[in-house]
């Protein structure tokens, strides 16, 4: 029999069309007539085998016999039922040749290629090309965790998992005999597995409206099934990564060495393959068995394309009853699929609700009882899931509605009958819940809606490089699109990221991170997708469709929030000829570089186009605020140390100063200063100032003067809250003409900053102390002041008349009771003969001490102690009371001294703001005929406070002094000067 058999197969290559469909045949009842004749054992499986091949070609060369193959997905609709299909939304773009260079960059993933979908596969690449052809193997490569690894049997095809089915095997593998009933075993696809129960009613093969034609290949479009592959080979046509793609597998499925499962099984159609087929091509896009995680909406939006949205339950923004009304109406029309996922439960929760946290869960279908309560058909896909127990439910809990889950293997035994029950609440891990229990209990609600629920479709395709941390909290170098509709209407926009190798290992080493515990749980996006950061759709109506930089600035009319999802859904309606500006934005992006697709679903043909930004020109300078240039706000007497910048404007513009940094907890600022693009050393009044930022903001600030500034030079000032706050940052100018900005050099740069020890005065006394200067050459110099911090120890012993306790005061506050601040910035300078510490430090004993003070610096020429008849001074050496003299050019002593140099033109100023002298040329030739060169503090009396140290009156004010100069200059000892 298996001779004639194998003359009758031989005569198959050299037929066609209807005599090769009935010498396959033919050859198959042959084949089935020399299995009944072998004995028992490897013989008969061998022509078991042969006699399943031989029908599967049979299935195979029915097609063409029955006419062509649909060359498009449009003709492949028309032909699945009399009734034309509806209509997909009309692409009104032709893509660019770049974006279509991203979509073929796209293709390539977790090493296979998945190219752009064209047209529908011929059905001969579905059959071997000679009889002795061994079946099609998928070279890819799926991998599996350590807990499956460890009861991997192989890789096995279906005639050798059902070893023990009849010939009828190849259409059961392929058509269900009753409706199916899913679910999952060892694969942590909870939320895969949940898609597919959901959507099973959309693919249901010969049902009007099917999706499963458009999907899964070979199919048989005139008896509206699938049916087998005769050299093992599948493809499906899946949507991700921009577009619908090819992903082709072989029909080997993974076998285990125990009853444990790891595929998706029919428990009412055991040899059912198609759904663990779809299953393990979209695993395939995804890494393999050790699947991470996912959530439903992304799962339906790669196995259908039908438009993903997430609804959180919990937010402020969802009102509840509008989401079950859209929801109930468009589920009963057939134009939604819905599904549900729990957020984190520990495992005492999960016993007494009978719910699993972190899972994704099927709706099967939803009604208002006669009583009004709204309820929903959940299925757990687990095997052995948990069910609904109904404890602190707000509905009555109806026994017989909650059926126990199966104890069973995934696979039940062959033998045992079908069940006739074709009502959703037989399937296993089926069960009523109130809406108000859903929303009480779950996380989040996926709703994937219908394409064709509208007419009109743009997709727009571009690559983000990410930029620096210094500039994400903008929205600077964020994608952004310009979108306007003719007529007023709902208007949707999904933002969809492309997979790419890069996520995968992030995703399993965050799965990897959960609890022992929970690992049967895995595979939902709130257990492992937060690593892969967050992204949201921002909607600007008041930009007039132009760039925005701040997502504050102007406020964004729409939101959608923050996801972990690929995928994330803007829903909003559009006003008629109103310019939009759509923004892309994220958070916690790990990679350097993603792709993504931006979609805009609509009733009415949309413009879109790139936003352009409102002025022409912008101009980037990085900065940072370190120990020395984190000056703090303007209040602070630290505030000049901050970094500045010449901005140079040759004709009048509008002008917009962006401040972002990469410390999101730190308030920043910006002004723009009337400074001639010189350094701010002063404090600054309001009519110093051109615009500002206005209040300290968190990571990023932003001043936009729409009025055109007028041309000049400018000083930006940009700023932290407090002193002290370190961190990178980048200034932004906009404007419409070029413009120059340029750091202003500190006080510091390319001069020696001679730091003087503190000048301490008596409370609320006025008082003038001094100390000799020494130059050697002509010499610039500038005396920056400010009120000090002094440790108590510190400040008695400064007030003492010994000038060995004076030492051994400044030695006590060095050692811990003090350390000196530099006033300025040090970058490009140089370290003078008294390089002090760069941080205040407080001793654990020694109390600080501020006081504000009203004072005047300056630098004078003029004699000092003991230089001719009647000089007097009170010296902190000695108690001798001298006046002040000067000595004149031609050497005779005058009662005058020559002020070199003076701050706040001579008026007292308080100190607390930092006090600073104009630059000025010392001439030592001048010094030593005018008797000596002097830096002189003086203080105005009633304006200090302190403690009472020593004898006499408490510590006054505490100045701390520097010395700036392009030359070594000497400071001697303060000395009390004596009016």
């Amino acid at each position: 029999m298996e001779a004639r058999a194998r003359e009758v197969e031989a005569r198959i290559g050299s037929a066609s069309g209807k005599q090769a469909l009935a010498s396959a045949i033919e050859a198959a009842e042959l084949y089935m007539k020399a299995v009944k004749e072998a004995p028992a054992g490897a013989e008969k499986s061998r022509l078991k085998r042969k006699c399943h091949e031989l029908i599967a070609l049979a299935e195979t060369l029915k097609i063409p016999a029955r006419g062509p193959t649909p060359a498009t997905p449009a003709t492949a609709s028309s032909s699945v039922s009399k009734t034309p299909q509806p209509r997909q939304p009309r692409q009104t773009r032709e893509l660019p040749t770049a974006e279509k260079t991203i979509l073929l960059r796209a293709s390539k993933l977790h090493g296979s290629v998945f190219p752009p979908w064209d047209a529908h596969p011929d059905p001969a690449v579905f059959r071997s090309k000679r009889l002795d052809e061994p079946p099609f193997t998928d070279s890819s490569v799926f991998s599996f965790s350590a807990k499956q690894a460890e009861i991997f049997d192989g890789w096995k095809r279906p005639a050798e998992i059902f070893n023990d089915s009849g010939p009828e095997l190849y259409e059961n593998i392929m058509v269900a005999r009753t409706d199916c009933d899913l679910v999952q075993d060892i694969t942590t696809d909870c939320s895969v597995v949940a898609s597919l129960c959901a959507v099973m009613r959309h693919l249901k093969p010969g049902k009007k409206g099917s999706l499963l034609p458009s999907l899964l290949f070979p199919f048989d479009y005139e008896r509206d099934r699938p049916i087998a592959s005769q050299n093992g080979k599948y493809m499906f046509r899946l949507n991700f990564n921009g577009c619908f793609r090819q992903v082709v597998v072989d029909d080997r499925l993974p076998a285990a060495k125990t009853s444990r499962t790891f595929f998706v099984v029919d428990r009412r159609n055991p040899e059912l393959i198609w759904p663990a087929l779809m299953e393990k091509a979209y695993l395939k896009i995804r890494g393999g068995y050790d699947f991470p995680g996912s959530n439903s909406g992304t799962d339906l939006w790669v196995l259908t394309g039908w438009i993903p949205e997430q609804v959180f339950f919990q937010s402020d923004d969802t009102e509840l009853d509008q989401v079950w009304k859209r929801t109930k109406a468009s589920f009963e029309y057939g134009d939604v699929v819905v599904t549900l996922g729990t957020g984190h439960l520990s495992r005492q929760e999960e016993e007494t609700l009978g719910l699993a946290g972190e899972h994704d869960y099927a709706v099967m279908d939803l009604k208002v009882t006669d009583t009004g309560e709204r309820r929903m058909l959940l299925k757990n896909p687990w095997c052995n899931g948990l069910v609904w127990k109904g404890f602190g439910s707000t509905a009555t809990v109806d026994a017989a509605a909650y059926p126990p889950p199966s104890p069973t293997l995934s696979r039940p035994h062959l033998g045992r009958p079908a069940q006739s029950d074709t009502a959703s609440e037989g399937m296993t891990g089926t069960f009523w819940i109130s809406y108000d229990d859903v929303v009480h209990n779950f996380e989040s609600l996926y709703l994937n809606w219908n394409p064709t629920l509208f007419t009109d479709r743009q997709d727009h395709h571009f690559v983000w490089q990410l930029p620096p941390r210094t500039m994400q909290r903008s929205l600077a170098h964020n994608p952004q699109y310009r979108f306007t509709s003719p007529s007023s209407g709902a208007v949707w926009i999904l933002l969809s990221r492309h997979f790419q190798d890069g996520e995968l290992p992030i995703a399993r080493s965050r799965a990897a991170r959960q609890p022992p515990a929970k690992a049967t749980h895995q595979g939902s996006t709130p257990a492992t997708a937060t690593s892969l950061g967050f992204m949201s759709i921002y909607l600007f109506d008041k930009s007039r469709g132009c760039r925005v930089q701040l997502p504050g600035n102007p406020p964004p009319a729409h939101q959608s929030p923050f996801v972990d999802s690929p995928q994330t859904l803007l829903r909003f309606n559009a006003e008629p000829n109103k310019p939009y500006t759509v923004v892309v934005a994220q958070e916690g992006f790990p990679l350097p570089s993603y792709s993504f697709t931006l979609s805009f679903f609509s009733r009415a043909p949309l413009s879109v186009s790139q936003a352009l930004p409102p002025l022409a020109h912008y101009t980037e300078v990085s900065g940072s605020w370190t120990r020395r240039t984190a000056g703090g706000n303007g209040r602070t007497p630290t505030f000049f140390h901050n970094p500045q910048y010449s901005l140079t404007i040759p004709r009048p513009t509008p002008l917009s100063l962006l401040l972002t940094t990469d410390a999101d907890d730190i308030p920043v600022h910006v002004d723009l200063v009337w400074a001639h693009g010189q350094r701010v050393v002063t404090a600054l009044t309001v009519r110093d100032v051109v615009t500002s930022s206005g209040e300290y903001r968190r990571g990023c600030a932003l001043a936009d003067l729409l009025t055109p500034v007028d041309a000049g030079t400018y000083t930006v000032v940009v700023s932290t809250f407090d002193p002290g706050q370190l961190a990178d940052f980048v200034l932004r100018v906009g404007s419409d003409v070029q413009v120059s900005l340029r750091p202003v050099l500190s006080d510091a740069a390319g001069r020696l900053r001679t730091e003087v020890q503190p000048a301490v005065f008596r409370n609320g006394e006025s008082e003038r102390k001094r100390a000799r200067l020494s130059i050697s050459r002509l010499t610039r110099t500038s005396v920056v002041a400010r009120s000090g911090v002094l440790g108590a120890a510190a400040a008695a012993l400064s007030l003492s008349s010994s000038s060995a306790a004076a030492a051994a005061a400044a030695s006590f506050a060095g050692g811990g009771g003090r350390q000196l601040p530099p006033f300025s910035n040090n970058s490009g300078g140089h370290s003078s003969n008294r390089p002090g510490p760069s941080t205040r430090a407080n001793s654990g004993t020694s109390s600080p001490i501020s006081i504000p003070v009203s004072v005047r610096v300056s630098i004078e020429y003029g004699p000092g102690p003991g230089l001719g008849p009647g000089l007097g001074l009170r010296s902190t050496h000695n108690n001798i009371s001298q006046r002040n003299h000067s000595y004149d050019p031609r050497g005779t002593t005058t009662t005058t001294t020559t002020t070199a140099v003076v701050t706040n033109d001579g008026e007292f100023a308080d100190a607390s703001m930092v006090l600073r002298t104009e630059d000025v040329d010392l001439d030592p030739d001048m010094a030593r005929r005018c008797g000596g060169l002097w830096l002189v503090v003086e203080q105005m009396g009633g304006f200090g406070f302190g403690h009472g140290v020593g004898g006499g009156g408490g510590v006054g004010g505490v100045i701390d002094v520097e010395v700036l100069s392009d030359g070594r200059i000497g400071v001697g000892e303060w000395e009390e000067v004596d009016d």
